[in-house]
C-alpha cells in the first residue's frame, strides 16, 4: 500500500488551491469533486472520440459513399483539419477551464454588449450537438447488440422495435452509472482507456492474422464507390464524384468529434488550465492515429466486397469478422466493439451532463433552476444526467420511420458540436486584442490556426445537411437541416421574444451570492449582470 509523502501531499494541496482560485477567478464555486488527472482528462475525450464507435458504425455509409479511397484519404484530411480545431480549442479552454466550455468561451470572447447573445447562440449548438452524439454513439450499441444476438443461430431477428427497447436500455443503464456511480467514473475511464487502445489494435491483428486473403493496396487507396442510390440511381457521373467525396468524409468527422469533453471536466481536473488543453490534443493525435489503423484494416480484410455491402447482418464490419475469424471469433469481436461503444456513450453522457449543468447554473435551459442542482451526497449533476439520456433517446426514435435516421443524427452532431466550436474561435480572431493567453498557447501560428479552423468548420457545416442519397424522398430525406433550423429558429427567436431581457451569459456565481442574489433567478440574475469581460482580463495578447 503506497503513501504520499507530506511534500507531494501540499503540492497537491497547492495545485487544488490554485484550480480553485482560478474557477473563482471566473466567478464560480468549486462544487464538483476535483480528483481527475491529465490522464483521466484525455481519457473522457480519447473515449468519447472512441475510433472503435464511430467508424464500425459507420462502415457501410462510407463504404457507399465513395468508398475505400475517400475513407482512408478523407481520414488524412479531416484529421489534420480537426487538429487545426483542437489547437485553437486548447488556447482557448486553457485561458477560459470551466465546465461551461464553449458557451462560456464565447461570452469571455466578445464584447461585453455582445456576450451574452454569443454565449446563449453557442450554448444551444452545443447542447444539440451533445444530445446527438449520445444519439449516435448509444444507437450504434444496441444496432450492435442486434446484430450480436443473431450471431451463434440463436433465431433472433432484429427489428426496429426491438433496437428501440435496446436502445432505451442502454441509456437507461448508463443512465444509471452516471446517477450512483459517479465515484467509479474515474476507474472505468482508465478502463475504458485501455479498453479501446488494446481492444483496437487487438481487433485489427486478429482480423488481418486470420483473414483467408486480403484485398490489394490498389482497392484499399485508390478504390472509388458511388453507392449512395440503387444501381444507376447513385449520384452518377464524374462531376458528381466530388458531391460524394464531400459527403463521404461524415464518417471521419463525425468520429473525430466529442473532444470538448476535456473542457466540460475542467472543473473536476487538476491543474485544469494546462490538462484541458493537452486532453483535448493528445486525444485527436491518438485517435487519428489509431482510427486510420482500424479503416486500414478493415479494409484489407474484406473477402468479397458485394457480400460485405449486402450481408445479412446489416453490418458490414460484422459480416468482415464471420468472414476473418469465424463465428466464435466474431462474437469475440462484437463484444470488444460493443464495450467500446458502452463505454463511450456512458462518458458522453457524463460530458452532456457538465455541459447542461454549468448552462443551467446560467439560467440558460428552461427549468434552470431544478436542473442546476448538484447532489451533495454523490457530487454530480444528477438531473441533468437524465435529461441528457431522455433527450438522446427523443432524438433515435425518427430512426423507426428512416432508413437514413441515423447518419442524420450523425450530421446533426458533428454540426451541432462543430458551430459550437466555431463560434469561439471566430471571436477569438475577431477580438483578439483583448484576448488573454492561458499558460498553454500557439504564439504565432494563434491567429493562422484560428482562420483555418474557422474556414473548415463553415465547410462541413455545410456539407453535412446536403443530401447522402439519391433520388431524395420521405425515406432519405437528410432531416439534419430540420433539426438545425429548429435550434436556430428557437435559440434566436426565444432569445428574441423574451430571453434578451434576463440572459445575461455567464453569471459571476459568488460575487452575486455575496450581495444575496440567487443567480438562478432570472429575474434577479439579470440587477447583477454577466460575467465582466474587461474586470477578467490581466493583460492582452502580444
Amino acid at each position: 500500500m503506497s503513501h504520499q509523502s507530506p511534500s507531494s501531499s501540499r503540492k497537491k494541496g497547492k495545485a487544488m488551491e490554485a484550480d480553485e482560485a482560478e474557477l473563482a477567478r471566473m466567478g464560480y464555486k468549486q462544487e464538483l469533486k476535483r480528483e481527475l488527472g491529465l490522464m483521466q482528462n484525455f481519457g473522457v475525450s480519447f473515449s468519447i472520440i472512441s475510433v472503435i464507435t464511430g467508424i464500425p458504425s459507420l462502415f457501410l455509409y462510407g463504404l457507399n459513399t465513395g468508398g475505400p479511397v475517400v475513407m482512408v484519404w478523407g481520414w488524412v484530411v479531416v484529421a489534420c483539419f480537426t487538429m487545426l480545431v483542437g489547437l485553437a480549442m486548447a488556447e482557448i479552454c486553457s485561458a477560459h477551464p470551466t465546465s461551461g466550455g464553449p458557451y462560456f468561451w464565447a461570452a469571455m470572447l466578445s464584447r461585453k454588449q455582445n456576450a451574452p447573445l454569443a454565449s446563449w447562440i453557442t450554448g444551444w449548438f452545443n447542447l444539440l450537438g451533445q444530445v446527438a452524439v449520445t444519439t449516435g454513439i448509444s444507437f450504434a450499441c444496441a444496432n450492435f447488440i442486434s446484430t450480436a444476438c443473431t450471431l451463434g443461430n440463436t433465431g433472433f431477428v432484429p427489428t426496429p422495435n426491438t433496437t428501440i427497447g435496446i436502445y432505451a436500455a442502454v441509456l437507461f443503464t448508463q443512465g444509471l452509472t452516471n446517477t450512483f456511480g459517479v465515484h467509479l467514473l474515474h476507474y472505468l475511464n482508465n478502463i475504458s482507456v485501455w479498453w479501446h487502445a488494446i481492444g483496437t489494435t487487438s481487433l485489427v491483428i486478429a482480423i488481418l492474422a486470420k483473414a483467408p486473403s486480403h484485398q490489394s493496396a490498389s482497392f484499399v487507396f485508390r478504390q472509388f464507390i458511388d453507392g449512395t442510390g440503387p444501381p444507376g440511381e447513385g449520384w452518377g457521373d464524374r462531376a458528381s464524384h466530388v458531391y460524394v467525396v464531400v459527403i463521404g468524409i461524415l464518417m471521419a468527422q463525425y468520429t473525430l468529434t466529442g473532444f470538448d469533453a476535456s473542457a466540460h471536466m475542467t472543473e473536476e481536473t487538476r491543474n485544469a488550465a494546462m490538462s484541458g488543453s493537452i486532453g483535448i490534443i493528445m486525444a485527436i493525435g491518438v485517435s487519428s492515429l489509431l482510427g486510420w489503423f482500424l479503416i486500414l484494416g478493415l479494409l484489407f480484410s474484406i473477402q468479397d466486397l458485394d457480400g460485405t455491402l449486402a450481408s445479412g447482418t446489416g453490418q458490414p464490419v460484422t459480416q468482415i469478422f464471420l468472414d476473418t475469424v469465424g463465428e466464435k471469433g466474431a462474437i469475440v469481436l462484437m463484444v470488444i466493439v460493443i464495450g467500446a461503444m458502452y463505454f463511450c456513450g456512458t462518458f458522453s453522457i457524463t460530458s452532456n451532463s457538465r455541459m447542461m449543468y454549468a448552462f443551467s447554473r446560467d439560467g440558460g435551459i428552461p427549468g434552470h433552476k431544478f436542473f442546476a442542482e448538484v447532489s451533495t451526497e454523490w457530487k454530480s449533476p444528477i438531473r441533468t444526467v437524465w435529461l441528457a439520456c431522455t433527450l438522446s433517446f427523443i432524438l433515435g426514435l425518427p430512426s423507426l420511420g428512416s432508413s437514413v435516421a441515423f447518419a442524420a443524427a450523425t450530421s446533426i452532431a458533428t454540426i451541432g458540436l462543430y458551430i459550437s466550436y466555431g463560434i469561439p474561435i471566430a471571436l477569438r480572431v475577431i477580438y483578439r486584442d483583448q484576448f488573454v493567453r492561458g499558460p498553454f498557447h500557439l504564439g504565432v501560428f494563434s491567429f493562422p490556426v484560428a482562420i483555418g479552423a474557422v474556414l473548415w468548420i463553415a465547410f462541413i457545416s455545410i456539407a453535412f445537411i446536403l443530401p447522402q442519397i439519391n433520388p431524395v424522398d420521405s425515406q432519405t430525406f437528410n432531416y439534419s437541416i430540420v433539426a438545425v433550423g429548429i435550434v436556430i429558429l428557437y435559440s434566436v427567436g426565444f432569445w428574441i421574444i423574451s430571453a434578451r431581457k434576463w440572459f445575461v451569459g455567464p453569471v459571476k456565481q459568488i460575487e452575486a451570492e455575496g450581495m444575496g442574489i440567487d443567480v438562478m433567478d432570472p429575474s434577479t440574475a439579470g440587477k447583477f449582470g454577466a460575467v465582466d469581460v474587461e474586470s477578467e482580463s490581466k493583460g492582452v495578447e502580444v
